[in-house]
This record gives C-alpha cells, structure tokens and sequence, in this order.
C-alpha cells in the first residue's frame, strides 16, 4: 500500500462535497473509491476516474494505492454499508416509457443510477430488501394501487404502497429481468434474478400469480455471500451437536430435517454435509436451488421443464459412486423409495421433508407409500427446527412470570423462572422488540425401541411417547430458551404453540 498527499487542487464550479460518493459503477470500473478527503485507487485506475473524483472532492485528496484484491473488498464494504435505502413516494415520477431491458445477465442493483423511474422504483425495491436481510419480498397489486412488504425475520413488514404509480409496467419489469414470458398473465410462471450488491452475489427466485387486480410477484431472496453457518451457531445444545456430529458420520440411512418453509431446514442439512464431507467420501447434492457452493462436492439443480426432478436426479446421483447423498427435498413417493432403497443399499441420505415435528416426518413417509418395515430400516434420525425472533437486548424488560405461564413450564418439564423477559420495542429495534432469530431443534434417533415401534405400525401420539422427553420437544427447547432471556413466552407460543 502507497500513500500521497495531494498539496494543491483548483476547486472547479460546480464541484460537490467530498461526502458525495462516485455511482457505483464509475468507481468499481475506473477503479477509484472516494470517501471524504481519501481517495482509495487500485492498479488499474484510470486517469478519467482521477480527474472525476478530484471534481467531486474540490480539495485536496488523500490517495492511497492498493491491490485489486484489497480495492474490490474496499467498493464492496463501502457501497453495502452506503446511501439510504429507503423508498420514498415523492423520490420519483412515473412519466417516462420502460426500456424493458432483457436480464438473463447478472446486474448490480447499486448500477443504473441514471435509468428510467420504473427501472429505478424495482431496484430501490430490491435493494432495501437485501440490504434489510429479507427473505422474500412480495409485490401485490391491489385495488388502489401497489403494495410491496419483505419479510424480515419471519415477519412481513410494509415498504411502500402507493397509487400513482403504473402497476403493469412495475410488474413487467420485473418479469423481464427474471425471464419470464410479459405477454402471459394467465398463468403462474416461475423465473429467477441473478444479481450482485456491490459485489455480494445474491439469487433471487421469482414467482408470478394472477388476481384480481393484476399479477403478484413474490421473490425469495438468497445470499450467497453469508456462506454456511457453524454447526455451534445454529442454536443447538451440546447434546444436540454432539447427536448431529456423530449422525453425520454414520455409513448408512436417511436423515431427515423437517419444518416449514423458511425454517432453515437447509442450513442445518449444509452443515451436516460440510462434517460429513472428507476426502474419503464423495458426496453428491440434488437441490432447487444450489443455495452454497460447497468445495469438494458434486452439485447439481434440478430442472422440472425438462424432466430432471428430485427423482430423476437422485436416480441418476445412484450412478455415481456416491457415499452421501444430499436431496433437497422428498416431494413424492418417486423420491421417496429412491432415498430409501439408497440408504438400503450403502449410502447415508440427507434429505427435507415437510411434517409438523420430528415424529410427524414417521406419519408423512407411510403417506408418501413408504412401508413400516423400510422406514424402520432406514431412518437413523429426524431433525425438527423452528426459529424464534430474539428479544432485542436493549429494550427487553422482565416481568413476574403468571400462573399460567408456570403451568406451560411444569407441564413441559422445564423449570419455571419467577421473571420472564417480554418485548417493549425501542430505536434500535424499530420499535419492534425483536432483534434477529435463534433456532430452536426437536431431534429424535431411530434407536431399538423406536424402530420396533414403526415396524409394528405405532400411531404418531405413541411414537412421540418412546421417542421424546417433554423438555426435549420444540416446546420445551423455546421454553428453555425463555429461561436463558433469549425470547419471549409470546414469541415461543406463537411459532410452536402449546402442544404438551
């Protein structure tokens, strides 16, 4: 790294603050990052890019040279962090044509600063929505105009609704850029948007439906850049990690994640993957989507169009010498036999399946066809998972817990505190109380009992009897972190309720 002071500079007419920050673009391409009186260039500055952060600046500049490696993870750092991004009604008039680009491309939303006000509006959209951690980000068209919502830690929070502004183009636009067909509005179609936030690669996948008022669009949104999460950072207790590394060794059988949409069935089956991958192994994945590109490992997307379902898939996957296995989901009895005579025949299987709990995925496998004897066989262990919002730590406040909340404690053998925490909502946490999520698990393993249990066609009530300890259901796993001051009793009610 190089360092010079600049000792004279003309101020130009017209020249900005040095807090105005270069478009995004202009600076990854000419390869200057101003940020006050310092300007940050990389090997291949350009003298364009001198000349143009000089004018911003009118002072004398700072310069510090840096590698190309270093320069992009300064951009990056420095536009992810920058410029508000909020959505303001009067921020843009809609009188212009949209360009209806093409994008079968990768874009960088913090690019096309100077494009038409439709284009602009969708970006600021997404742009919000990946800078706020949101998991999906709805676009639904009503009868006064457009609403658009993001769903942040499991909560769908409202971003702007308005009535001047021409729905049909927002949601062409939005077509467009995930590829889908604008001249069709009858039908649901499904597409996606690859894109980049100042370097940050993020997936957006895209579904469009008919209504009333126009098509709804609905995009989840996945951050490749977050990489995998630790399996200590996931929530579980010491038993529970120590359960899941050993499960992860195991030669052989199925493991189940179970949960609904959005629970992180996913990043607990990635970190089961990354203790099972070693050298040794070859390990093979069938998703939709390739969340994580994971080193060492054979992934593989699914394409439904064109017949290469989890079925198809998995089948194929069999031809490859594999030792794991990863299915993204079992969708249907098809996928189901395939995982199940895999595990038979050698192979360990990790694999989502959508039940209400750990024992449920037992009463979902006999529905998919799936006979006792072959699930008994083959199921080493079930994984149930919910997340909690945490309280926020600065608001929080506790309170004397109520006789009916002792009663849920005694009842799910977890021993009650006398003061519980509950949410009061402060800047911080925009009022809201809450301040990110923590898993909670429900993990069962197929041992004897159990085993001789589904072979003889045990119902769920009795399977969940031999399997679990009240403490170690979903219930008690919240209450358990409602002790700890973690969450809140309301919070633990409303995602797992009271099922003792």
């Amino acid at each position: 790294m190089s360092r010079k002071t600049e000792t004279s500079h003309r101020s130009l007419p017209g020249s900005n603050s040095g807090t105005d920050r270069l478009p995004f673009g202009f600076a990854s391409a000419q390869q200057v990052l101003l940020d006050g009186d310092q300007l940050t260039v990389g090997p291949d500055v350009t003298a364009l890019g001198l000349r143009e952060a000089r004018r911003r600046a009118g002072k004398p500049l700072t310069i510090i040279s840096e590698t190309k490696e270093v320069f992009d993870l300064a951009v990056s750092r420095a536009y992810q962090n920058g410029a508000d991004n909020t959505v303001e009604n009067d921020a843009l008039s809609f009188d212009l044509e949209d360009a209806q680009q093409s994008n079968n491309k990768q874009r960088d939303l913090l690019d096309d600063v100077d494009e038409a006000p439709v284009i602009q509006l969708v970006n600021q959209l997404l742009l919000r929505a990946v800078r706020a951690g949101a998991s999906d980000l709805h676009v639904e068209p009503h009868e006064d105009g457009l609403r658009a919502r993001m769903r942040v830690d499991g909560f769908l929070q409202s971003i702007m609704d308005r009535k001047d502004v021409p729905v049909r183009q927002i949601i062409s636009r939005l077509k467009v850029m995930a590829g889908l067909d604008i001249a069709e509005t009858r039908l649901p179609q499904d597409g996606r948007i690859p894109l980049r936030l100042g370097g940050r690669l993020i997936d957006t996948r895209v579904s469009s439906m008919p209504g009333n008022y126009g098509e709804r669009v609905v995009l989840r949104i996945l951050d490749r850049s977050t990489g995998l999460v630790p399996l200590a950072d996931l929530g579980l207790s010491e038993n529970q990690e120590a359960l899941l590394e050993r499960l992860s060794a195991l030669p052989n059988g199925i493991i189940l994640a179970t949960g609904p949409t959005g629970s992180g069935k996913t990043t607990t089956l990635y970190s089961l993957l990354k203790l099972a991958n070693r050298d040794e192994r070859n390990i093979v994945t069938v998703e939709d989507p390739i969340e994580y590109d994971l080193p060492s490992v054979s992934q593989t997307q699914i394409n439904a169009e064109i017949g290469m379902s989890f079925a198809a898939g998995l089948r194929a996957t069999l031809r490859q010498d594999p030792d794991v296995i990863l299915v993204g989901e079992i969708r249907d009895a098809e996928t189901a036999s395939i995982a199940s005579q895999a595990a038979l025949t050698g192979h360990l299987v990790f694999s989502s399946l959508h039940a209400n709990g750990s024992v449920g995925a037992v009463v979902r496998l006999r529905d998919l066809g799936l006979d006792n004897f072959l699930i008994a066989s083959t199921l080493r262990a079930v994984i149930a998972q919910r997340l909690l919002r945490k309280l926020c730590p600065d608001c929080a406040e506790a309170r004397p817990i109520t006789a009916s909340e002792r009663d849920i404690f005694e009842r799910n053998n977890v021993a009650a505190p006398d003061e519980v925490l509950h949410a009061v909502g402060c800047a911080n946490c925009s009022n809201i109380g809450y301040q990110g999520r923590v898993g909670i698990f429900e993990i069962i393993e197929v041992g004897e009992a159990l085993r001789t249990a589904i072979d003889n066609d045990a119902s769920e009530t009795e399977l969940r009897h031999i399997a679990l300890d009240p403490s170690d259901t979903l219930i008690g796993q919240g209450l358990a972190e409602v002790v700890k001051g973690t969450a809140s009793i309301a919070e633990t009610l409303r995602v797992v309720g009271d099922t003792a």
